[in-house]
């Protein structure tokens, strides 16, 4: 059997045994890998040739030629196994508690299943009751504190789910999915070390449950983390180092792994997305663009990962795109945290920023721990000048993510705004370590060292150099090296910055004062250097503009002329205007 036909036989299997124990996101999940799978040929019907042939133009533009098409050659791909007591899903008490289940009647699925022994029955009795206590947990969020308020509620089932689940893991009497749940609420009880050991297990035992990976992969916060970690071989791995390796901001490498996986599912869209957010990262929006067009061609109802293609529109003020997504999601599912996120993306680019934060604060009521939305509301808080909501949002940012760069970023911004350098390079700083690729980092960090209070000119330098190698889009680092040079007395450094800015203006087809300031400076410079022909360049460009630089450019070659005419006299001081 071809890997393709493997992997798509196990996943057809798994997509019901996950669905069996109301595992539905872990379903959906594979459901779709499944579709992303190229279909043989001869079953094709219209709808789905069309799905192929629109996907497979993204493949060709951002494939690499030389990746390997088959993934899983050398893996081991034996289907799923079935259940061991495959008979406890047509047992009646089951099939009434998945109805209660479904229904979201959690305490009454749990109470329905309180006299079954089967693995089924166990593991959706502790599921139902984990479910139960989250739920009750949130309900008294709101309660005590409000939506979007701290609170210090837990789930009440925790102690309880782990004292039986801790005893039917030590009697080997726990299967896979239990692991999972173990792993789970051992998580929630903060035992780390001892809830990735957990979730090891069940992966290893059984690794078509994305849920478990995806726990997995929040309790890998390091790249040692995750190199410690004893995985079997199986292509479900690649999946989980392609997602580990993007929150580890490994983008490059997440991108590959993704690219490789395309071997077999050539036509997934979540390999397309999570191509897209490795991009993103990498700063690379027009691709981020083109591949969200053609996700959304393929899958117009997709509403996941969407808020990040806004984000991407926001930044290149795309307002008639932005507008039609924002008018797509709502009418898709205007009650979805990235719909909100978007509607609040599109208030902001119209500069509504109250409206915006309703947005964001909506979103956060649907889940308080949309990172995206707690970011977002901060940098609406900051264009609103309310400083201190941008800081408590950006706070709450850093505390469901700490290695989220931009809440680190944002807080630096807000403490900037409030004349506190000392604060605000502190959080720079913790920006730059998640990120040290990002030049508008070092920029931040360069123009702190530049303050009055600090007034640290050398260390400014040091910043500006490291946003210039970090491909400074804007080229302020530029400016600022040759304008910093040349306050420090140092008229070659500055001048060799100034040409080069003048390079990246020309290039770019870009006038404006700081063209005129390089022209002038780099003019003067050459008359004192007696680069007579070069400074006569930069004079007859600046003789073009008006105003005092058009004066200084007419001086500056008057007293060229007499220079070379031999005259004693070279000063323009000394030349009558």
């Amino acid at each position: 059997m071809g890997s393709k036909e493997s992997c798509r036989c196990e996943l057809r299997t798994a997509i019901r045994q996950l669905s069996d124990r109301c595992l539905y996101s872990a379903s959906k999940w594979a459901a779709e890998q499944l579709v992303g799978i190229e279909q043989d040929p001869t079953k094709f019907t219209p709808a789905n040739t069309r799905f192929q042939r629109g996907s497979s133009s993204i493949r060709r533009r951002f494939r690499p030629a030389d990746v390997v098409s088959t993934p899983t050659a050398g893996v081991s791909c034996a289907s799923p196994p079935l259940p061991e007591e495959d008979d406890a899903v047509d047992n009646d008490f089951y099939l009434l508690a998945k109805s209660y289940f479904d229904c979201r009647e959690y305490r009454r699925a749990a109470h329905a299943l309180r006299d079954q022994t089967s693995k089924h029955a166990v593991f959706l009795r502790c599921y139902a009751l984990y479910l139960a206590g989250e739920k009750r947990r949130e309900e008294e969020m709101i309660e005590l504190e409000g939506p979007l308020g701290k609170s210090d509620a837990v789930n009440q089932e925790l102690v309880s789910l782990e004292r039986e689940l801790s005893t039917l893991h030590k009697n080997g009497t726990i299967d896979p999915f239990g692991l999972y749940l173990y792993g789970l609420v051992l998580k929630e009880k903060g035992s780390e070390n001892l809830a990735r050991a957990v979730l090891v297990e069940s992966v290893n035992s059984y690794p078509w449950n994305w849920s478990a990976w995806s726990e997995l992969q929040s309790l890998c916060t390091t790249s040692d983390t995750l190199n410690s970690l004893t995985l079997n071989n199986h292509w479900m791995k690649d999946f989980f180092l392609a997602a580990a390796y993007q929150e580890l901001r490994m983008h490059n490498e997440s991108l590959s792994k993704y690219e490789y996986l395309q071997g077999i599912f050539s036509f997934s869209n979540f390999i397309q997305a999570q191509i897209a957010k490795a991009r993103y990262s990498l700063r690379q929006f027009e691709q981020v663009e083109m591949i969200f067009d053609e996700i959304l061609r393929n899958d117009p109802y997709r509403v996941e990962d969407t808020d990040m293609y806004s984000n991407v529109l926001y930044a290149k003020e795309c307002f008639s795109a932005l507008s039609y997504l924002a008018h797509r999601v709502f009418l898709t599912d205007k009650y979805r945290p990235e719909s909100c996120c978007i509607i609040g993306n599109y208030y902001s680019l119209k500069g509504q920023h109250e409206k915006s934060v309703m947005y964001f604060r909506r979103a956060l009521k649907l889940n308080k721990n949309y990172l995206s939305a707690w970011t977002l509301m901060g940098h609406e808080y900051v264009e609103m000048k309310n400083t201190p909501a941008a800081i408590d949002a950006y706070r709450r940012a850093v505390d469901i993510n700490p290695c989220d760069y931009r809440a680190w970023y944002g807080l630096g911004q807000a403490y900037e705004m409030m004349s506190m350098p000392f604060y605000a390079l502190h959080y720079f700083r913790k920006a730059e370590y998640l990120q040290p690729n990002d030049s508008r980092l070092w920029i931040a960090m360069a123009q702190c060292y530049q303050t009055d209070q600090l007034h640290m000119l050398e260390e400014a330098i040091k910043c500006y150099k490291r946003a210039v190698n970090s491909n400074d889009s804007e080229a302020i680092a530029l400016h600022q090296l040759a304008k910093l040079h040349s306050e420090l007395e140092r008229p070659e450094e500055a001048a060799f910055y100034y040409k080069k800015d003048l390079e990246r203006m020309e290039s770019e087809e870009r006038e404006g004062p700081n063209m005129v300031e390089a022209l002038l400076f780099l003019a003067t410079y050459c008359k004192g250097q007696k680069r007579f022909e070069e400074s006569e360049v930069y004079c007859t460009r600046l003789l073009d503009y008006t105003g005092p630089e058009k004066e200084t450019a007419k001086n500056l070659l008057r007293a060229m002329r007499i220079a070379e005419s031999g005259f004693p006299s070279m000063d323009v001081e000394h030349f009558p205007p």
